[in-house]
């Protein structure tokens, strides 16, 4: 296994950071190597907004279902889907661009997220941890205001970033699914029953499937946050159906 593949397995979700800073130079690397991301017709569809300001880094924990280590974070990325730069460079020649779509937003989204990615992964290769933020899309109005978010942008992903603790270097990662669990062979497969519960066999703790999978839909797919999530996406789908 080369390093890079070795440090993508290795890489885990980190929450607490020691108290030392982010240098100039690696937080240049890490912004740099988001840069490098494969792109749409290299267009690069996003805007990076790097938050600096305590107090904005404060309300976004609050903002962001109340998770303080956010405000502790050393470095806090904004990746914005921006499907309206583009349109100030057409204006700027003297062209008349058409009303942006769902699909140059979902462009953008996936522009947004690969770059965010590279950024992850050239943090790891410096010994800096980081964490996707996903609820940074939830609260529309409020994360508008507080980020001066104009029409055909938002917010696809945050990132924080922090050298981690060694109890964070320490923390097991949880185990992922096998690869027979996730690739299907040139067309998409529905699951068996059978095959459903092998997947999720040792996976449940002491608890049954029915059980576990109970308390985990209640957690995720039935909770506040999530509905909460794409009450605001359909917020920022509204720029794109006017």
């Amino acid at each position: 296994m080369n390093e890079i593949i070795k440090a993508l397995h290795m890489r885990k979700s980190v929450r607490v950071f020691t108290e030392a800073a982010i240098s100039p130079e690696d937080r240049e690397s890490i912004l740099n190597a988001a840069l490098q991301a494969p792109t749409a017709g290299c267009q690069l569809l996003y805007t990076i907004l790097d938050i600096t300001d305590q107090g904005k880094r404060e309300r976004l924990a609050e903002l962001c279902d109340h998770q303080p280590f956010i405000a502790k974070a050393k470095l806090v990325l904004i990746f914005c889907a921006d499907c309206r730069k583009w349109l100030t460079f057409y204006r700027e020649a003297g062209l008349s661009p058409r009303k942006p779509g769902t699909g140059d937003l979902l462009l953008a989204a996936e522009d947004a997220v690969i770059a965010a990615q590279n950024a992850v992964t050239a943090a790891e290769s410096l010994g800096i941890g980081s964490c996707y933020i996903g609820d940074v899309m939830e609260r529309a109005e409020e994360m508008k205001e507080l980020l001066a978010l104009p029409k055909y942008v938002y917010p696809a992903c945050m990132l924080v970033f922090g050298h981690p603790t060694q109890q964070q270097k320490e923390r097991k990662k949880p185990e992922r699914f096998q690869l027979s669990d996730i690739v299907c062979e040139n067309a998409y497969q529905e699951k068996s029953s059978q095959e459903i519960r092998a997947m999720f066999s040792g996976r449940t703790e002491a608890k049954g499937y029915e059980e576990w999978m109970e308390a985990f839909w209640k957690r995720k797919y039935e909770s506040e946050f999530s509905r909460e999530m794409s009450r605001s996406m359909d917020v920022y789908l509204r720029d794109f159906q006017e």
